[in-house]
């Protein structure tokens, strides 16, 4: 493949490039069996298997038997191994339907928000990846196509669109990372994970009451805490009242 000649001109440094196939491998003569892709999927295993702390250029070369100079002449820093790692974890979104401008564009905006859920639910270690630039690889940007497309019927404009992928793709990531936290604390403490919510409620019982706290009081009687309910109802809740405001705006929009 020849170089394009554009591909200096995305911004994008030489690793994202090849991400892209808008550059060719790094260096000239024979073939190496190192490849960008390898590199990406030995640091996805370590950090699948150990936890992105696990996740170095040293400890990458390591297990793939290599030098970790020959790392660089691949990527240029952990940083953009990570971005390349966040990529390749995310994968590319579940397929818009054919027929998607002549469907509930709010369904295919729930459907768009608990598919990320789930993978990020399934692949925690994608939450420990900061987040340093707006999406710019190929399955990044693939989810945001599909985000944006779930509401091409609708009368809302570009703008808004993107706020409204914006405020949910938080949603979503804010209410996996604390189901992460949780999940780690509730491992390192050796407590049954049914055991939590009831040692919790324990001591909001112990700490508050009728005078001090009402309010925690009166939720304390209630069943938020004890009842069957919805697995899901945090989250179906936020996201519903999020779609919710879009449906009013949508309305209005409409005139």
């Amino acid at each position: 493949m020849e170089k394009d000649p554009a591909a200096d001109d995305t911004g994008l440094p030489a690793s994202l490039q090849m991400a892209w196939g808008l550059r060719e491998r790094p260096g000239k003569g024979p073939r190496p069996t190192l490849t960008l892709p390898k590199i990406v999927d030995a640091a996805v295993a370590l950090a699948a298997g150990e936890g992105m702390d696990a996740v170095s250029m040293g400890r990458v070369a390591k297990e793939l038997g290599v030098s970790t100079m020959s790392l660089y002449r691949y990527v240029t820093a952990k940083e953009e191994l990570y971005i390349l790692m966040s990529d390749a974890g995310v994968g590319t979104p579940p397929p818009l339907p054919a027929d998607a401008e002549e469907r509930d564009w709010r369904q295919l905006l729930t459907d768009w928000a608990y598919a990320q859920r789930t993978l990020l639910l399934t692949k925690p270690w994608i939450l420990r990846i900061p987040i340093t630039a707006p999406p710019a690889t190929p399955n990044q940007l693939a989810w945001m196509e599909r985000g944006l497309a779930s509401m091409a019927g609708t009368a809302l404009a570009e703008g808004e669109k993107l706020s409204a992928i914006i405020l949910i793709g938080g949603l979503v990531r804010n209410e996996a990372t604390m189901a992460a936290d949780m999940m780690d604390a509730i491992i390192k403490s050796g407590v049954a994970p049914d055991q939590v919510l009831g040692r919790y409620v324990n001591t909001l019982r112990l700490l508050t009451g009728p005078d001090s706290h009402p309010a925690v009081t009166r939720l304390l009687e209630s069943d938020a805490f004890t009842g069957s309910g919805e697995p899901d109802f945090q989250f179906s809740f936020g996201l519903g009242r999020i779609l919710d405001g879009l449906a009013s705006l949508i309305a209005e929009r409409s005139g």
